[in-house]
């Protein structure tokens, strides 16, 4: 019989690697299908970078019950402070219904509070009633932002050339029609269209630069920490560069955690994209778009996903003049000091 008091029956502790075998087998019984190689991923990376995950257990006196993992989000979609990213959360047949998964998150949410973390942020399928009755019934709200998507052969095909940037002073309450384009200038843009390379560790000095004068805030260690990344063989990160004149004019740091809240086929995800405030309107950020898609397409992902906060409206027309439409995906936040 289930009882208020059954989440007492838990212990919960940090996850280690000697729990993937049992992880691996409570998502796949919950997902239908494997991802030993997204879970060991996990495992992996917080291990390699401790103080950006949050990982637990709950367990009984069968073992290893269910789990919660989230990652700190440092600058990823325009963030101006930490927050928390829920990857994953389940529990075994048999344990569900007995408070583990309350137990697991107020876990969580204690570790986000200590570390001067204030949300925790995830995204759902519109169609998974189970995962948004849990995000309800733990207080997560509809976040103030929109998760895009593009089928990478239809946004292709997409003409557009968008900025990425705006000149200081631009933004909500005073956009212009970004999305008009220029007039007799397709020629001129053709012959003007950057290089676009793999991101290097050389290239953080420009890249903090670029994106200093976007944001007006330094962000140098989140953007350090995704150029370690983008260099690293065991994550699977597709980042650019793009160059003119031998000089760095954007970028885009975009991964492909096959499996990412628990989604049935590979998506990549568009973390950041800058473009110098001195080169919008030249079409850097739609080369820096198309050869992310050709990228993507050699790793047989045919989805690339972002989210843009409502307020965003240029960038917003940056994505869906590129092929981007609104996703069958929700976003969700939840305050933790309130």
């Amino acid at each position: 019989m289930t009882t208020a008091g059954s989440a007492a029956a838990f212990t919960i502790r940090a996850l280690t690697r000697d729990d993937l075998p049992a992880v691996v087998a409570i998502d796949g019984a919950l997902e239908g299908r494997s991802r030993r190689d997204y879970v060991e991923r996990r495992l992996a990376a917080a291990v390699r970078e401790p103080k950006l995950h949050a990982q637990f257990a709950a367990c009984d006196d069968r073992g290893l019950a269910g789990y919660i993992l989230a990652r700190v989000l440092e600058g990823e979609f325009g963030r101006s402070e930490p927050g928390l990213r829920l990857e994953m959360v389940g529990l075994r047949e048999g344990a569900r219904g007995q408070g583990g998964g309350a137990r697991l998150f107020q876990v969580l949410a204690d570790w986000g509070r200590r570390h001067g973390i204030r949300d925790v942020h995830t995204t759902a399928t519109w169609r998974d009633a189970t995962m948004l009755g849990w995000l309800d019934a733990m207080g997560f709200r509809l976040a103030p932002s929109y998760v895009l998507d593009a089928g990478l052969r239809q946004a292709a095909s997409r003409e557009a050339d968008e900025p990425v940037t705006l000149p200081r002073g631009h933004g909500p309450g005073g956009e212009v029609d970004f999305g008009a384009p220029q007039a007799n200038d397709d020629e001129r843009m053709a012959l003007d269209r950057p290089d676009v390379r793999p991101m290097a560790s050389d290239d953080l000095r420009e890249i903090v630069r670029i994106d200093r004068g976007i944001t007006g805030r330094d962000r140098g260690s989140y953007i350090a920490a995704r150029v370690a990344e983008a260099m690293d063989d065991s994550a699977i990160r597709v980042s650019l560069t793009a160059r003119r004149d031998g000089a760095i004019v954007g970028f885009v740091m975009a991964r492909a955690d096959l499996g990412d809240y628990g989604r049935a086929e590979p998506v990549a995800v568009v973390d950041t994209l800058g473009v110098d405030v001195g080169h919008s309107r030249r079409q850097v950020g739609r080369a820096l778009l198309e050869q992310l898609f050709t990228n993507l397409a050699a790793l047989q992902i045919e989805r690339v996903e972002t989210q843009v906060a409502s307020m965003q409206l240029p960038l917003l027309g940056f994505f869906q003049h590129n092929g981007f439409q609104p996703s069958q995906r929700l976003a969700f936040t939840r305050r933790l000091d309130g």
